[in-house]
């Protein structure tokens, strides 16, 4: 996110979301979730983020606002919206999901 421009904070103390991130076009501070991105083969190669906390509880947006789905090669952010399982094919999430890339150089 930093290569894109965001300000970047981890919390001092627990909290539910990993970090918060303050947009460079409105100056909004969000809380941000990452999780980890998987291709389901048994779902056509479907992406799926698990987005559970430790209780099994889903993160809900009064607790962050955004999720960040990551894998090695990709992330994708999207919004909270409180379901356990987030899913898309790799042409939706293109559309439906922003795909977070690094700036090189």
């Amino acid at each position: 996110m930093t290569q894109m421009g965001y300000e970047v904070a981890k919390p001092l103390v627990p909290e539910v979301y990993d970090f918060l991130a303050r947009d460079p076009l409105n100056g909004e501070v969000y809380r941000v979730q990452v999780k980890t991105l998987r291709v389901r083969a048994d779902r056509d190669n479907a992406l799926v983020v698990y987005a559970r906390k430790g209780n099994g509880e889903p993160y809900t947006s009064d607790e962050t606002d955004y999720i960040i789905g990551v894998d090695g090669n990709r992330a994708f952010m999207f919004d909270c919206t409180g379901l356990t399982e987030y899913w898309s094919t790799e042409q939706t999430a293109e559309k439906r999901w922003v795909k977070l890339t690094r700036e090189v150089g």
